[in-house]
């Protein structure tokens, strides 16, 4: 079982920064493949970036060249390092984590991962 913990949302201008931080625990962390998705009030839940257990890592569209997905595997923390923050980015961030690896863009993929956060918001203000 694992167990993830987001912190680190909150609300911003546009064009502002957040770093979104994931912590793990239950489940050896080098091991995980573990992802950023968004969904917003009465829309689907959307990837955002994934990272593999070898730090691959691959990001939507939306976010391509503002938003960095990294992890530290001597803190069992993932993190999500958002800029040039839009309106459009507002929404309940969750972390998800898988155990092992896949290819292609199963790091994208919402249907890969076993676990989930609870959840935190981010609110872009224009």
């Amino acid at each position: 079982q694992v167990q993830l913990v987001e912190s680190g949302g909150g609300s911003v201008q546009a064009g502002g920064s957040l770093r979104l931080s994931c912590a793990a625990a239950g489940y050896r962390f080098t091991s995980l493949s573990l992802g950023w998705f968004r969904q917003e009030p009465g829309k689907e839940r959307e990837a955002v970036a994934g990272i593999s257990p070898y730090s691959r890592s691959l990001y939507a569209d939306a976010v391509k060249g503002r938003f960095i997905i990294s992890r530290d595997n001597a803190t069992n923390t993932l993190y999500l390092e958002m800029t040039s923050l839009k309106p459009e980015d507002s929404a309940i961030y969750s972390c998800a984590a898988a155990i092992g690896s896949s290819g292609g863009n199963s790091l994208l993929s919402s249907e890969f991962y076993t676990y989930w956060g609870q959840g935190t918001q981010v609110t872009v203000s224009s």
